[in-house]
């Protein structure tokens, strides 16, 4: 009698390939279905990491792509003489990343290579073009503070230290640079192995506080009105709900349109679609739904900053102006001269999330809102836009947000319950995923920048800040 008949071997080899198909299924059906963000996420970080920042190939690829297992699947291929990053996924999921001058890293998003290389970039050169010959903050030359008495220099040097510090080898912080200034001297600023003062780095959702910079010199020039209906063409039905968001609802994140905001708990979430690829930001996050009334409820969303960025851009007459508007308007203003705000393959600067700056660019540009929007005399921004970008929305419930900048006000009923009770209730931050922050304390006259990659939390804002404080010593009031 035979055990094994043909017919017998042949239904187990298709119920064992059955079985490992199933398994290979259930393994890598998410990895596929996340293909797109991860192809896209890798292709734009290595991109602008290596052409924008100017880092070592493999720094990138080891310490900023390696917090998802998704990535060592993905396989990414680095063409230098274009400038551009290809990554693929098992062959079946390809992604494509372009440098362009003094625009940074594109993603292309289905967009074509060739029209994104034709656009019509004028970009003024930046400035100042002797940095080392310039006084700070403008330039890079720097003299010993007058202010220097009033620091305790040995608790400031200790601060520093803790930042740098990896307590815990499974959860790296990777600080990577810190700048402290006060009384306007930059007094103190530290980086890590590989890291520069001329690096520039991503600045993820501080770049929202860039954003609501250049809304602010667009209202100066008569160009934007906050308090009018928001000019998105999605929204212009007369009987579109939306219609009645204005760029102020926008601004203060209090549009009421549906968005969500998951990053790593949610890898298909709205916000990474949109980053990763999507050609036009703006215009995929105006498709939304509205999922309260304008006004009535407070919801981050950096779809939200990417349609104020669209509005910016339909207030140009041309996309040349349009492209050299941040650099000629404002970074060439304060000296942010290494500061490059990139675009997504529409042409539409990716305002929510795409600015790559130096820690001294981002200082000087808490140092600008630290002074009221006056830069060495000149008032670059509205004289109220300060003002207006620092009071809580209506819609936030801890007083914890404004105009594209976090707050420390706290709640109306109960100020001392805010998010940072150890600081400041006059504090307001830029602060952008990693742990990215600029930290703007007016009543100490103190500005303070932290940059790094922090994926698995850890990195405690208030506790640095509270040891920076603590190195200012009490001062006596003088007659």
């Amino acid at each position: 009698m035979k055990i094994f008949t043909k017919k017998r071997v042949w239904i187990g080899i298709l119920v064992i390939l059955a079985g490992l198909l199933i398994y290979l299924g259930v393994t890598y059906y998410p990895y596929l279905q996340q293909g797109p963000i991860g192809c896209g996420y890798k292709a734009k970080i290595l991109c602008s990491g290596i052409f924008v920042s100017g880092r070592d190939t493999q720094s990138v690829l080891e310490q900023d792509l390696v917090f998802h297992p998704l990535f060592k699947l993905i396989k990414a291929e680095v063409d230098y003489d274009q400038k551009a990053v290809n990554t693929s996924l098992l062959g079946l999921v390809k992604a494509r990343a372009v440098y362009i001058e003094k625009l940074g890293g594109i993603l292309l998003s289905g967009a074509s290579e060739e029209s994104i290389r034709s656009w019509p970039v004028s970009i003024p050169e930046p400035q100042p073009a002797n940095p080392e010959e310039v006084p700070w903050p403008a330039g890079d030359l720097l003299t010993e503070s007058e202010n220097l008495d009033e620091i305790d220099l040995s608790l400031l040097s200790k601060a520093l230290d803790k930042a740098f510090e990896e307590p815990d080898p499974k959860k790296p912080l990777r600080t990577r640079a810190v700048a402290v200034v006060y009384k306007g001297d930059l007094i103190a600023e530290r980086y890590a192995p590989g890291i520069t003062k001329d690096m520039p780095l991503i600045g993820w959702s501080m770049s929202k506080s860039i954003t609501s910079t250049l809304v602010g010199l667009r209202v100066k020039q008569g160009k934007l009105d906050i308090h009018a209906p928001a000019p998105v063409p999605e929204w212009q039905n007369p009987n579109d709900p939306r219609k009645d968001i204005t760029l102020n609802h926008l601004l203060q994140m209090s549009s009421g349109l549906e968005f969500d905001e998951t990053y790593e708990s949610d890898p298909l979430s709205d916000v990474n679609t949109m980053l990763f690829t999507k050609e036009d930001m703006g215009a995929f996050a105006a498709g939304f739904p509205l999922q309260a009334e304008p006004g009535t409820v407070w919801s981050y969303s950096s779809g939200t900053t990417n349609i104020i960025s669209r509005i910016i851009r339909h207030s140009f007459d041309s996309d040349e102006e349009y492209l050299a508007f941040p650099r000629q308007a404002l970074f060439n203003k304060i000296g942010m001269r290494n500061a490059v705000l990139e675009p997504d393959a529409s042409g539409t600067f990716s305002g929510a999330s795409y600015c790559y700056a130096t820690a001294r660019d981002w200082a000087r540009f808490g140092l600008l809102y630290l002074n009221n929007g006056v830069w060495e005399g000149e008032q670059i921004l509205p004289e109220d836009w300060v003002e207006y970008t620092t009071t809580p929305a209506p819609a936030s419930r801890k007083g914890e947000y404004g105009a594209q900048f976090w707050l420390n006000r706290g709640s109306h009923e109960d100020p001392k319950d805010r998010e940072y009770p150890k600081l400041p209730r006059d504090a307001f931050f830029c602060l952008g995923h990693n742990s990215q922050s600029v930290t703007v304390i007016p009543s100490k006259q103190l500005v303070v920048v932290r940059l790094g990659w922090t994926t698995k939390g850890g990195w405690d804002l208030e506790e640095f800040i509270v040891d920076i404080l603590n190195a200012i010593k009490p001062v006596e009031n003088k007659p």
